[in-house]
């Protein structure tokens, strides 16, 4: 199953490679009924014969090709990668929420829109690049660091129920993908990206209407709530794309850099289910 997942469904990504023993077709190997070792770290030499009892017993008793030797990508190099990712994020959060004013959020919007971009160019750029990876948490971070200050700052205590709030979501989506509570299916993918769409065009016509002085009242009252949880679904979908993404990649023996690819569509998704946490409850405590 290809995944609609745009950050990984890069042409080339989580696809085999070549040169290990047990993958690859014979006649390339060695003919189609020919050395099953040969193009392996096992091929005998040319000219030198076939392999002895011997050496078939050593080869029979050796340790296994692990994952590390192999260079494939394992649950443990997305975690790592994740965290990395994550842990960039948060210290640039936390640069911009003791530095920059509160009162002054060019910085911020200059830091969104360049992370927006560096984001595009992750997604549709074929080769991984961790440091590009890596810019794109730093930006992003220093972005919501502004925004939490300044969320904060109205609403005290708002940032750390977002963060619990976030928490929460992930490890519910996390339960019901792999308890198969959830099946990410061909129908449930597009009938989730639809609705992601729809929700994005939505939101690029409110802040044109807002720019314009017009008030659609989208991220307030009522309609807002439903907005903002409709938000939050979309972003566990996200986190559901995610989950099998990684799974597949792990399952076809994807090289082991494609762990930052699943690392930036973690990061994206959590990112997004944040903001809208944060707005949410922002609205929830509008009386308080």
């Amino acid at each position: 199953m290809r995944s609609s997942n745009p950050v990984f469904s890069r042409e080339g990504s989580f696809t085999r490679e070549p040169g290990y023993a047990g993958f690859g077709t014979t006649a390339q190997a060695g003919g189609q009924y020919g050395n099953p070792y040969a193009g392996t770290q096992y091929a005998q030499p040319q000219g030198q014969g076939p392999l002895t009892d011997e050496q078939l017993y050593q080869m029979y008793n050796g340790p296994s090709a692990g994952p590390a030797a192999t260079g494939r990508m394992t649950l443990d190099d997305v975690v790592a990668r994740t965290a990395m990712t994550l842990l960039t994020l948060v210290v640039a959060g936390a640069v911009a929420w003791f530095v920059l004013p509160f009162e002054n959020f060019g910085f911020a919007i200059a830091s969104s829109l360049v992370a927006m971009v560096v984001g595009l160019v992750i997604s549709f750029k074929r080769s991984v690049s961790p440091p590009l990876i890596l810019t794109y948490a730093a930006l992003q971070g220093f972005a919501m660091g502004a925004i939490s200050h300044a969320f904060n700052t109205m609403l005290n205590g708002i940032v750390i129920q977002a963060v619990l709030g976030t928490a929460a979501v992930f490890a519910a989506m996390l339960f019901a993908y792999k308890s198969g509570r959830i099946r990410v299916t061909a129908r449930y993918q597009r009938i989730g990206i639809a609705i992601a769409m729809g929700f994005v065009l939505l939101m690029l016509v409110n802040v044109i209407a807002m720019a314009f002085g017009a008030d659609m009242g989208l991220r307030s009252g009522p309609l807002g709530i439903v907005v903002g949880l409709v938000g939050i679904g979309l972003g566990a979908f996200f986190l559901s794309l995610d989950f099998a993404s990684i799974e597949e990649a792990i399952a076809q023996g994807a090289p082991q850099r494609e762990s930052w690819r699943a690392a930036f569509g973690l990061t994206l998704s959590l990112v997004w289910i944040y903001m809208e946490m944060l707005r949410l409850i922002a609205i929830l405590r509008g009386d308080d």
